[in-house]
């Protein structure tokens, strides 16, 4: 036993370090422990598939060493967990060495899903990690041609980054446009514009039936016959919640850990938060969400309700997330979905912004290049206002 007592995180990004952030706000002075599969000290994913692919930084680190220091939190880095017995309130290690606690959060976010047909060649890479992105990025120096599989926002993100260190670049997506299951086909049509733009070979409703070469990756076959060199290529067809570890601990999971409205699971003493994590929305259903702002306003309830106190603040009323591409950000506001009718009110040709309606309400925005448009709109989405508050007069 390498620990007693106390909260008890697992994992090693953004909800965990706000989480422990928080506890010690609250003025919470218990033993924490942070728990993670990782070398690094938590850090910030976004800049891995952007900044850190292109070497314009390493420093993301979202709080440093002396922070855990000061406020008396304990990491225990680079052994994450593999086993859970709520009965016994022990977290196993994949080391073997075993964590008491007293209360537990689960945070370990996502992992990035891959291809099991695919043989195992060299050049073949998915991007979560520091260590994957800063990998990919000493590989990107002397990549020529590379194709990314998926055009979520992930892929998209990897293949600006390697368009602009001077890759020849392919996107190969089976829906008819980039982001097309998360944003639709209208707005998935715009981006597609914008990779085009750049140079980048963009290959909508094909799919990808292997990968050949001798030790390292050469050649990638597409679904249609065609065949496309590549010095490199790069899984990004999306995450799934890291629950694996829980398999027979009673944690209710699916699609993420089942929680309430402040997220306790279904086990005595366990909470999670963050993208691993299903909260029960206000009206009851269950809602796993991925975005960078939810973390913050989860903690801000999960805490208080940790600690025995009513929370003071509900979860993500208008969720918010972007995506930086090239010169334009991609910013998205409220829940659109794929099927709402789009009402694109702006387009220069690169930058854009639309609305998304459904049931007569305006339900998100997203723009492109336009945050300022963007965000004001943040209030009539909350408030359910009817679509023609936020469309153009008619002139």
């Amino acid at each position: 036993m390498t620990t007693s007592g106390g909260i008890v995180i697992v994992g090693g990004g953004l909800a965990a370090s706000r989480t422990a952030e928080q506890l010690r706000r609250a003025e919470y002075s218990g033993p924490i422990t942070i728990v993670s599969d990782e070398e690094h000290l938590p850090y910030d994913r976004p800049p891995l598939s952007k900044e850190v692919l292109r070497a314009e930084t390493d420093d993301v680190l979202l709080k440093p060493a002396e922070f855990y220091e000061e406020n008396n939190i304990t990491l225990m880095l680079g052994s994450g967990a593999s086993a859970l017995d709520t009965a016994a309130q022990t977290v196993t290690l994949a080391n073997g060495e075993t964590v008491a606690y007293e209360e537990l959060v689960i945070a370990t976010g996502l992992v990035p899903k891959r291809i099991p047909s695919l043989p195992d060649l060299e050049g073949v890479r998915v991007l979560r990690t520091l260590g994957e992105s800063i990998a990919l990025r000493e590989h990107a120096g002397s990549v020529k041609r590379a194709v990314i599989i998926g055009a979520g926002f992930i892929g998209c993100e990897v293949a600006a980054s390697l368009r602009k260190l001077g890759a020849e670049v392919t996107i190969v997506e089976p829906q008819p446009a980039p982001l097309a299951s998360v944003l639709g086909t209208q707005i998935g049509d715009l981006v597609a514009r914008l990779h085009r733009a750049e140079g980048v070979d963009v290959r909508c409703g094909v799919g990808v039936s292997g990968v050949s070469g001798t030790g390292h990756v050469e050649k990638v076959q597409l679904s249609d016959g065609t065949e496309l060199d590549a010095d490199v290529v790069v899984i990004g067809i999306g995450s799934r919640p890291s629950t694996d570890w829980l398999e027979g601990s009673g944690v209710a999971v699916d699609n993420g850990v089942i929680c309430d409205a402040a997220g306790r699971t279904s086990a005595p003493k366990v909470w999670a938060i963050g993208d691993v994590a299903s909260w029960q929305d206000a009206s009851g259903h269950q809602v796993r969400v991925e975005h960078w702002s939810n973390v913050a306003e989860q903690a801000r309830v999960i805490v208080p309700a940790l600690l025995g106190a009513e929370a003071t603040s509900s979860a993500v009323v208008v969720p918010y997330f972007w995506s930086d591409q090239y010169d334009v950000k991609i910013q998205c506001l409220g829940e659109p979905e794929a099927d709402d009718i789009v009402h694109i009110v702006e387009d220069d040709g690169r930058k854009f912004l639309a609305f998304y309606e459904r049931d007569g309400v305006v339900v998100g925005v997203v723009g492109g290049g336009m945050p300022g448009k963007v965000m004001k709109t943040r209030a009539k989405i909350a408030n359910g206002a009817p679509i023609a508050d936020v469309l153009p007069t008619p002139s």
